[in-house]
């Protein structure tokens, strides 16, 4: 195992210790039941689907420091393989808090969104399109959740090496973060735990800056952004 992956189960370790204490102070230290969410709750699904979400993209960023000798790009990769493991070791330490499971049988994946929308007036119709358009598009073109590369895709980026590996790294974590914003933003308008909605505004700003940092280092190696 390399030192990067050490490192990675490092930050997953000490995020499940700090997640049960940023959970308790977000309630006040109330722990009654009341505070707690519900397994169908916003919460809880943001929490189960974001955590599938970051680990690919821990995945492909440690695919990529294995396929480039280019600093810059090993660097970017190191970056956002720790800040999402460390992420989501919180949201299954919050999972585990909580006493629910990190996988429900027979639910898919962004329920949640559609759920929240039912639920909160006056916003039924603009998170509701919202969640039917990833729906809809998570089952047309094979991807699990918003942004998320497909099995042909990740094993096209295991075949390449050196710029080619880069661009397609570049390409494939442009749309993972741009769908993973989208998912955070529908955090931050539904989920009822403060810290939760605190991290989820923190994926949103960080996400967005990452992303034009990437679309930079694409245009420096003649390349694009996927359509």
């Amino acid at each position: 195992m390399t030192r990067t992956h050490w490192a990675a189960i490092t930050a997953v370790v000490l995020a499940l210790l700090f997640a049960g204490a940023a959970t308790v102070a977000s309630a006040g230290g109330d722990t009654s039941a009341s505070r707690t969410p519900t397994g169908d709750s916003a919460d809880a699904g943001f929490a189960r689907d974001m955590s599938v979400h970051h680990q690919q993209a821990v995945e492909m960023s440690f695919t990529v420091r294995d396929r480039t000798k280019d600093e810059e790009v090993r660097g970017l990769a190191y970056d956002i393989a720790n800040t999402q493991a460390n992420q989501r070791g919180m949201m299954l330490g919050w999972l585990d808090l909580w006493e629910l499971p990190k996988v429900v049988a027979g639910r898919e994946p962004m329920e949640w969104m559609e759920q929240g929308a039912d639920a909160s007036s006056g916003h039924g119709s603009g998170h509701g399109g919202h969640g039917s358009g990833h729906a809809g598009g998570t089952a047309e073109d094979g991807r699990l959740m918003p942004g998320m590369a497909t099995k042909d895709e990740l094993e096209r980026l295991r075949g390449l090496s050196g710029r080619q590996a880069e661009v397609l790294y570049l390409q494939l974590m442009i749309n993972h973060h741009n769908g993973g914003v989208a998912m955070a933003q529908g955090c931050v308008d539904l989920c009822a735990v403060g810290t939760e909605r605190d991290l989820a505004q923190g994926m949103v700003d960080a996400q967005r800056s990452e992303v034009e940092l990437m679309v930079g280092l694409l245009r420096k190696r003649g390349a694009q952004p996927l359509a």
